[in-house]
């Protein structure tokens, strides 16, 4: 059993890697949804899920699907995915942190975070980032035509998570820099050559982490940082954890928040009626910005190993295989979403879908990332009577992993 599902001859691996297909991933998405919702890519141990059934059934599964991820994807001389080990055996490592752990010692990990997730704590950043939205979308409106990812959507998350963390150097050009580096190595679409320069550059930024970790264990620190240095004091957590989950935290903050910024206002900017209607209503700021997830996820997959040989919806998974959850084509299963590929304000549950991922990995900081997204896109509709694409295109990350904007040139009139 190869596939479940229709004829998977229609279906290209190499498409899985190949950017001018993931810049406008739709028909594709649906290609594999009729035709093989559980894909065993021919000749690579590569599995690929992608319908809302069975990406939440294997995240139900960690006994089958593990998330201590053992190798990367990366795009061969012919084009095809093809994978490079990460250097790690069946055992935990410390990369197995937070996204990339398994019960029970994700459950440990998230209850550490949470404790500075929590709603209250998340509130209490509102006048942070309230401040930072108006001084950014002010210059935007000064500017009048601007890049909106590097006026508004890069700088604003970045300068959030660091306070949150508890980063003491936090030029926000570098750690924006260090987030993105990390999510490279997910990119699935870069030669090997290119994934292992991410892996050198990741390695270089847990180095400057790592100085930060030890600050903190000695000294005491702020957030998170200061969690992570308690629990290593004590012994409930090793020194080379703290540093990942502290990069995780880092890169995972940043990247999330500002892809979804820049989607969302991509989105207005071609949909002028969007745009008045949400003027007209901000109330339902919290419906488009849930759609602007389902349809752009900011995070389009995640890894799962499989421990042992397994069947998901019919389809042999062998064992040791890497299994990728397409996470941004189960948020266009026409089985499970009426009119899928459509932006639509009314549904009646719209929080229903994954673009943050599901079950015990769901994402820590999706609160803070709505809060953030809210306060944002509402300062720039209010100080703002229209949102246009700009004279250039934008330029997008080529990469499977991040749905995320290079460049975002946008024009508004106030």
């Amino acid at each position: 059993m190869g596939t479940s599902g229709g004829d998977q001859a229609v279906l290209d691996p190499r498409d899985l890697v190949d950017g001018s297909v993931l810049e406008e991933p739709t028909a594709w998405f649906h290609r594999l949804l009729d035709t093989a919702p559980v894909w065993r890519v021919p000749g690579r141990d590569l599995v690929v899920v992608s319908s809302f059934d069975t990406v939440t059934e294997a995240v139900r599964r960690p006994d089958d699907f593990s998330s201590n991820i053992r190798s990367v994807i990366y795009r061969d001389d012919d084009g095809w995915p093809a994978l490079v080990s990460l250097g790690f055996d069946d055992g935990a490592s410390s990369i197995d942190v937070l996204a990339t752990a398994d019960p029970p010692m994700h459950k440990g990990h998230r209850s550490m975070v949470l404790h500075e997730l929590i709603a209250a704590k998340v509130a209490a950043l509102r006048p942070t980032i309230e401040a930072l939205a108006r001084a950014r979308v002010a210059d935007a409106v000064a500017a009048g035509s601007f890049d909106a990812m590097a006026a508004i959507a890069n700088p604003i998350p970045i300068r959030v998570v660091s306070r949150l963390v508890g980063f003491v150097d936090d030029d926000p050009d570098d750690l924006l820099a260090a987030a993105f580096d990390s999510t490279a190595l997910l990119a699935a679409t870069q030669p090997v050559e290119v994934a292992l320069e991410a892996m050198a550059r990741a390695a270089a930024i847990l180095d400057w982490i790592g100085a930060e970790v030890d600050r903190a264990i000695a000294d005491g620190a702020d957030g998170i940082l200061d969690l992570a240095a308690q629990a290593v004091r004590a012994g409930e957590l090793d020194r080379d954890s703290a540093v990942v989950m502290m990069h995780t935290l880092l890169s995972a903050g940043g990247e999330s928040t500002t892809s979804l910024l820049g989607n969302a206002m991509w989105a207005l900017a071609n949909d002028r009626p969007l745009q008045d209607r949400l003027r007209a209503d901000r109330e339902l700021l919290p419906a488009f910005l849930e759609e602007v997830l389902r349809l752009d996820s900011p995070f389009r997959y995640h890894l799962r190993y499989a421990r042992q040989a397994t069947v998901l919806d019919g389809v042999e998974v062998p064992a040791g295989a890497v299994v990728v959850l397409l996470w941004a084509a189960a948020n266009r299963d026409p089985r499970r979403f009426e009119d899928p590929d459509d932006l639509r304000l009314d549904r009646a549950f719209p929080r229903d879908h994954v673009g943050f991922g599901r079950g015990i990995h769901l994402c820590v900081g999706a609160p803070l990332a709505r809060l953030e997204a809210e306060i944002v896109l509402g300062a720039l509709i209010d100080a703002t009577t229209s949102i246009e694409p700009g004279d250039l295109p934008p330029e997008r990350v080529n990469s499977l992993m991040i749905r995320r904007f290079e460049t975002l040139p946008l024009t508004i009139v106030p």
